[in-house]
């Protein structure tokens, strides 16, 4: 899942980072509003973590402007505010949730896990041949059974199975499994999807990764499947 993280305290916002990458999120932070309006309108995010108390304007007045702006995402706000009126004016606002600080991690990842499973209640299984994949519980499996793959490795297929029969680009997959301040090095995906190629092909999936020179790569159905 790819978050962004909204906080003003850096040596939070960087424990967040941390914390939630360990649980194979792709999370990143920014520390003032303006920052976060401007990486909202070039990135799409599943989930964002909100502080109220921003060094360049109230958070509350920032959940607007980024609702108007055509953010989608759930919205979690996680603040040091925790008067009733508070919580009732983010959620007015457009929050999914409020947590309020001091706060325990376990908590923030369940409401984490249960918002993005409310999200993705209403949408069905990926599928594809004899693929089936659970965005929500991140469980893969090939004709009823279950198939292990890494996080990036699912993040990989995911991006595969929604726009299956369409390409998806190198650059593409970067940016699904990449924040802005890790290092990337674009063959890891090459070696991402050969490792993903040859799980489906243990599992008899039914179908090929096929690579696009200058293109990228498609999900493709065995003819015989």
């Amino acid at each position: 899942m790819r978050l962004l993280v909204i906080e003003d305290d850096l040596e939070l916002a960087n424990g967040l980072v941390n914390a939630l990458g360990q649980s194979h999120h792709a999370a990143e932070a920014v520390h003032t509003g303006q920052a976060a309006l401007a990486l909202c309108a070039v990135t799409q995010y599943d989930l964002v973590i909100l502080d109220l108390g921003l060094p360049d304007g109230d958070g509350i007045a920032l959940l607007r402007r980024l609702r108007l702006q055509g953010l989608a995402a759930p919205v979690l706000i996680l603040t040091a505010r925790d008067h009733l009126q508070d919580r009732i004016a983010g959620l007015d606002a457009g929050a999914d949730d409020y947590l309020a600080k001091p706060f325990a991690l376990g908590e923030l990842e369940a409401r984490i896990r249960a918002l993005w499973r409310r999200g993705a209640s209403t949408n069905p299984l990926l599928s594809f041949g004899r693929i089936e994949f659970d965005p929500a519980s991140r469980q893969l499996a090939v004709q009823g059974k279950p198939v292990a793959a890494t996080a990036r490795e699912l993040a990989v297929l995911e991006l595969l199975l929604r726009r299956s029969g369409g390409v998806v680009s190198k650059n593409q997959m970067i940016e699904s499994l990449y924040t802005w301040d890790q290092e990337v090095n674009p063959t890891m995906i090459e070696v991402f999807v050969s490792r993903l190629r040859r799980k489906l092909e243990r599992a008899d999936a039914g179908v090929e990764i096929r690579a696009l020179r200058g293109l990228g790569y498609r999900l493709e159905q065995h003819a015989h499947a």
